[in-house]
């Protein structure tokens, strides 16, 4: 198996691109359960 190293380095910053975008919609997802939970929150009484 033969790795060249410059494929490697021309390869890194699409693959960092890649993970911060999936990073990124994740922490979208998790604002918005976050925002839905607060908002649709219904207090019961325990009377």
């Amino acid at each position: 198996m033969n790795i060249s190293v410059e494929k490697l380095m021309e390869a890194l910053p699409i693959m960092g691109k890649g993970m911060l975008g999936i990073f990124v919609v994740t922490c979208v997802i998790i604002a918005m359960v976050m925002v839905l939970n607060t908002v649709t929150n219904t207090k019961k009484n325990d009377q």
